[in-house]
């Protein structure tokens, strides 16, 4: 009999993975540019292209990865994590340009990092578990606790060992993706669809429930990172918070609450309304957006930042759940470009947020409130969607 918690064992271990690829490299930032030299404005560029190189393979996995093969696709997603997490502490070092040796490191996990995004939500949806909603949400928890892990035991690594050991704890990092590696060559892993019975990109472009769901990925990555990217900041500066606090008590508060959101909808799931669940949380994110941007006291502030963290975190996977049994020929295509419509909302809303902050005189609470318009636009989505305003199937 096949153990298909095993398999949900290291998708766990994946999102990890994914975690420490998102979240390592940016608490170095600084100690780049004091050993390497690098503009800071040179060293923002690491971000983007991680983000960048995520939205490439949501679309090379959208054409190839089911002539591919899940089990090697995913395989090779621990693989190149945990070169690119290797290289980090030695390919800078050896490379006439050390800025170029980043890069190239960090691609090779982005890859990774993007793999593991596409698949693991696919490969678990397969598994014949009950309440998939519910194993959804818990799923993606994962995300979050390995996030706030690598921001609070990389900081108490730093105080035991000093910053300069961070090779150190590049290579120790690394240890999670080579382990899993084992994991997804062994455990059981089923396929979506037979092989030409998906649909085709084609397809799902001209199938308008496929159109919404874009819409609600784009609003869920949307509101999530345009409160994640900035919550330090908002915090410092908008707050009056010191750095340190800030850092804590922004990222990795909004980490947890994303998580703890995740955890009990996972608990909980079975006995809830997963799209009226939505709604309520969209209303609770769209309220957190207003509270950040219009709030005079910093604890009402932080408070509206760190809800936010919870209200966003059953956008996601929900968003998956709602969508995947109504478009159940959607196969990897669906999971692919429905990821790369999250990283896209996760890459414009900073974007918007910073803008907007910056023509209002470096104002964040400004670009707080033009953010509130993602939470909104997913409520009138998810209204429509209830009210079965789309056809459900494609032909």
């Amino acid at each position: 009999m096949k153990n298909y918690q095993r398999t949900l064992r290291a998708c766990y271990l994946g999102f990890i993975t994914q975690a420490i690829a998102a979240n390592f490299a940016p608490l170095l930032f600084l100690r780049f540019h004091a050993d390497y030299g690098i503009p800071l404005g040179r060293i923002a560029l690491i971000s983007t292209t991680f983000y960048f190189t995520q939205l490439v393979v949501d679309v090379f996995c959208a054409r190839f990865v089911d002539a591919i093969g899940y089990r090697r696709s995913v395989v090779a997603s621990e693989v190149v994590s945990a070169l690119g997490l290797i290289g980090l502490a030695f390919v800078p070092d050896l490379c006439p340009n050390p800025f170029a040796g980043i890069i190239v490191c960090a691609i090779l996990y982005a890859v990774g990092s993007g793999l593991i995004e596409v698949l693991v939500s696919p490969i678990v949806e397969a598994c014949p578990f009950d309440h998939k909603e519910a194993v959804m949400s818990l799923l993606h928890s994962f995300y979050c606790w390995g996030s706030v892990g690598v921001i609070l035991l990389s900081s108490l690594f730093f105080t035991a060992f000093g910053i300069g050991s961070w090779r150190i704890l590049a290579c120790l990092w690394a240890l999670i993706p080579l382990y899993n590696i084992y994991n997804f060559a062994t455990c059981p892993i089923e396929r979506l669809t037979e092989d030409g019975e998906g649909m085709t990109i084609g397809q799902l472009l001209r199938t308008p429930l496929f159109w919404l769901a874009i819409l609600l990925m784009v609003c869920a990555g949307a509101s999530e990172m345009g409160m994640a990217q900035w919550a330090s900041a908002y915090a410092e500066a908008a707050l009056g918070f010191p750095k340190a606090v800030g850092d804590l008590a922004g990222p990795c508060l909004f980490a947890a609450a994303m998580g703890v959101s995740r955890v009990i909808y996972g608990r909980f799931g079975a006995r809830i309304d997963l799209t009226r669940y939505m709604i309520g949380s969209g209303l609770l994110c769209l309220c957190c957006y207003l509270l950040a941007s219009l709030a005079r006291n910093p604890v009402l502030g932080l408070i509206g930042c760190v809800l936010c963290g919870f209200s966003v975190g059953i956008m996601w996977p929900g968003t998956i759940s709602v969508i995947s049994p109504r478009l159940p020929r959607g196969g990897t295509a669906l999971f692919a470009l429905l990821a790369m419509a999250g990283d896209l909302g996760g890459a414009i809303a900073p974007s918007l947020v910073g803008a907007v902050s910056q023509r209002a005189g470096d104002n964040l609470q400004a670009g707080m409130l033009a953010g509130g318009v993602f939470p909104l636009v997913l409520i009138v989505s998810l209204v429509l969607l209830t009210n079965s305003a789309v056809k459900e199937h494609g032909d």
